[in-house]
């Protein structure tokens, strides 16, 4: 096997690499060996980066985290509009995710979830930091709806933390059906029960 040129930053190339890699096939479906032929890099720089296959799928998790939970600031915090029409952006991009060409492979936590929990204690840990990353930011953004009185519907006593583990593990558990079903019909089905547990209507 042929070395790759030395690059900025092997490590990042190693994950970048075996990312699709596991978004296809899953955590043991994808053995080191072909990660290492993937990425053209000898087992010695591997071990370099990663003491280990767990440490590395940790790094895969807390590589797509950062990227997912930047997208995630930028769609509930930065986009224009009120906090409700930011809310909604948020779950208009979730569901085109999901319905592409490729939607069947481009969720990590849909992938991997299930599997690794049972496998890696330190995996399982950077799923459920990722995880309370997104409630934590779409609890933040109910709030804000409440405060620029986007969101009406719920009673200021109803915890926001609360109401956004509601919606994340909705919409979570249809991208599980629509990825078993190859249907679009339960993420449909997941922005309707947004939007009415946020007391919004059809064209917000």
């Amino acid at each position: 096997m042929n070395a790759i040129a030395p690059t900025p930053d092997v490590r990042q190339h190693i994950l970048d690499v075996a990312h699709p890699l596991l978004l296809q096939r899953g955590f043991t479906g994808v053995g080191l060996a072909e990660v290492l032929a993937a990425a053209k890099v000898p087992k010695g720089s591997f071990y370099h980066y990663f003491g280990s296959k767990e440490a590395f799928g940790e790094a895969v998790l807390e590589g797509y985290f950062t990227e997912y939970l930047g997208r995630t600031d930028t769609l509930l915090s930065e986009a224009p509009g009120t906090a409700a029409e930011r809310l909604i952006g948020y779950f208009d991009d979730w569901l085109d995710s999901q319905t592409g060409e490729e939607a069947q492979s481009r969720c990590l936590v849909v992938k991997l979830g299930a599997e690794v929990c049972d496998l890696s204690e330190s995996m399982r840990a950077a799923l459920a930091r990722g995880t309370r990353g997104i409630t934590d930011r779409l609890a933040r953004c109910i709030e804000a709806g409440r405060a620029d009185g986007s969101i009406k519907a719920m009673p200021q006593e109803q915890d926001a933390q609360g109401v956004a583990i509601a919606l994340y593990q909705r919409w979570l558990g249809a991208s599980l059906l629509a990825k078993i079903t190859r249907d679009r019909a339960s993420l449909d089905a997941a922005m309707r029960d947004t939007r009415q547990l946020l007391g919004l209507s059809s064209d917000t």
